[in-house]
């Protein structure tokens, strides 16, 4: 994903949110943090550049997760754990460590993920589409290659800020993840 062109240079920024303040969204053989955008009635008080929807979706034995996402989205499965089916125009089955495409079309998307038999862990990753040109070399992204020779100067000569210069940063110990059931 990349950022709106009105928004490609602004100072880098994050957000640290304590697992205990992680919004949950539970349902029967559902427990899903939602760490950016909305999922079913559960929002994430998150900031971002742009339109973004992050959840982070735990399954029991063969639950069924629906999560709504408009259709001006890309986005991206990645099991952590176990198996799941993604039904959606060409139904897919994704195990751990691989990655599925999302499709989208008409003026919404249901993307419906069916654990399986074991329970399983999915990030779910998805953004309003920019549809603007852009080109990479390393580490770096931009619109033009002016942009990429531009920020790799400024790498190197230091003027990138690190994390830990950002307002807020602190360093915390390692979080628990907490169990489902």
């Amino acid at each position: 994903m990349t950022l709106p062109s009105g928004s490609r240079w602004a100072p880098p920024r994050f957000e640290h949110m304590p697992l205990e303040t992680v919004p949950v969204r539970r349902e029967p053989g559902i427990n899903a943090r939602v760490y950016s955008g909305t999922s079913g009635a559960v929002h994430a008080p998150s900031h971002t550049y742009l339109p973004l929807t992050l959840v982070d979706v735990r399954l029991g034995p063969d639950a069924l997760f629906e999560q709504e996402l408009p259709s001006s989205y890309n986005g991206f499965l990645y099991p952590i754990d176990g198996e799941v089916v993604v039904d959606g125009a060409r139904p897919q089955r994704l195990a751990t460590g691989q990655i599925g495409w999302l499709e989208f079309g008409g003026a919404s998307k249901t993307v419906r993920l069916t654990a399986g038999t074991n329970g399983s862990r999915v990030m779910l990753y998805a953004g309003e589409r920019q549809n603007v040109p852009i080109v990479t070399h390393g580490p770096f992204a931009g619109e033009t290659r002016a942009d990429l020779a531009r920020v790799s100067r400024a790498y190197a000569e230091g003027r990138m800020p690190r994390v830990s210069e950002l307002a807020g940063f602190r360093r915390l110990p390692d979080e628990p993840v907490e169990e489902t059931s």
